[in-house]
């Protein structure tokens, strides 16, 4: 039935017309931001928002997967890994910033986007502190990006194990996306499972092409996405 399910949204991919795509583009608890209200980074030139499949990451990393994000209740599937700036080569990181704790109350509030306080932490310092925002900006924006993204409906949830041609994935991507362009988007693998989805974006969160990206994307013919767990 998997299998009949991800022909019918594949199949959508390329039809002109025809197929519905859904409303539900985020997660329900996260409130609705327009993109006129985001803040403006500098001294980068786009983003990269990337969306790891949580249960990849859980079943590859195994006894060395954050606990908090593997042995947790929530149900979590495609979760934000990060909201890196980017150059047209290459990219920051480690930036100098003057706030480089992240509060409890500011994690606590993006559990529903991201699985993790050590995750949250880290890409704070590694990646947020080099985006020319406060924190509490890059974080704003880091949401907004994520509401952008429209996940197709298959990939909401799965109760089994699937096999996917990352192009197959990438296609579901794009067709739920509009604007979204082939170039703009890489879905990275592992030398099984398919671990991620990176998507750019300008830095007022437009879908973009990044063949630098690009090039990255996954080269197996079919990669593994585990089922996701908890309740």
């Amino acid at each position: 039935m998997r299998a009949a399910a991800l022909a019918a949204a594949i199949g959508c991919a390329f039809l002109v017309s025809g197929c519905e795509q859904s409303s539900e583009s985020a997660p329900p608890d996260a409130p609705a931001t327009s993109s006129t209200e985001v803040p403006v980074g500098k001294g980068f030139d786009f983003y990269v928002l990337a969306l790891s499949w949580s249960p990849s990451y859980c079943e590859a990393e195994g006894e060395d997967a954050n606990q908090q994000q593997c042995r947790a209740q929530r149900p979590y599937a495609f979760v934000v890994h990060g909201l890196w700036p980017q150059f047209e080569r290459g990219y920051p990181e480690d930036c100098v910033t003057s706030d480089p704790k992240v509060a409890n109350e500011t994690i606590r509030g993006l559990y529903d986007v991201m699985p993790s306080s050590g995750l949250i932490r880290h890409e704070w310092k590694r990646h947020g502190a080099c985006a020319g925002l406060s924190q509490d900006d890059y974080f704003r924006v880091l949401r907004a990006a994520r509401e952008k993204v429209q996940i197709p409906e298959l990939f909401r949830r799965l109760d089994d194990y699937l096999t996917v041609a990352p192009r197959e994935a990438e296609a579901a991507f794009l067709n739920a996306n509009g604007g979204l362009p082939a170039e703009g988007i890489a879905v990275t693998c592992d030398k099984r499972y398919l671990r991620e989805v990176r998507i750019c974006m300008t830095k007022d969160l437009q879908f973009r092409p990044c063949p630098e990206i690009d090039r990255r994307e996954c080269r197996l013919d079919k990669a593994v996405m585990p089922p996701v767990r908890g309740s």
